[in-house]
């Protein structure tokens, strides 16, 4: 049997290549750490109509992305024959920055299934799970659930 002999040079260089590559997945993992957590956004919907392009606006959100006075368009309107509105939504922060899902609303108890999987601006990479629950009227619909960004757009942390 032959036995391969490496240089000194040679197994510095790949334990000094093999270190910089764990640290660079070590940093990379930390920063997506940091995308990611618990959400929760109020909404006035008094000027949802169930009419496609109607909307609500976010009047209080823990996530820098969703500003004040963002709007959650509604595209589809309810169907009353399935008790049911599903619908395609845009939750749109101005200056481009626009998230895109579905959500499906139960038109009996209000509670409501929305998801997010993509969008441009701000929220390049961003994907959410959240519970749709009404509050004491209509000026204070409540969102509560998980986020993520799978990856950052240019600059943003």
């Amino acid at each position: 049997m032959k036995t391969i002999r490496s240089s000194p040079r040679f197994t510095r260089a790949l334990v000094v290549g093999v270190a910089v590559l764990a640290l660079s997945l070590a940093a990379a993992a930390s920063d997506f750490s940091k995308r990611r957590g618990k959400l929760h956004v109020i909404k006035d919907c008094t000027g949802k109509t169930g009419d496609p392009g109607s909307f609500c606006v976010v009047t209080s959100a823990d996530l820098p992305e969703i500003t004040i006075g963002s709007k959650v368009f509604y595209f589809q309107s309810p169907i009353p024959s399935t008790g049911l509105q599903d619908s395609n939504v845009v939750l749109d922060a101005g200056n481009g920055s626009r998230a895109v899902g579905r959500c499906t609303l139960d038109l009996t108890t209000f509670l409501a299934l929305c998801t997010f999987s993509e969008g441009t601006g701000t929220f390049v990479g961003f994907h959410a799970r959240i519970n749709g629950s009404p509050g004491t009227d209509r000026s204070n619909y409540h969102w509560d659930g998980a986020y993520h960004f799978a990856r950052q757009s240019n600059g943003n942390k």
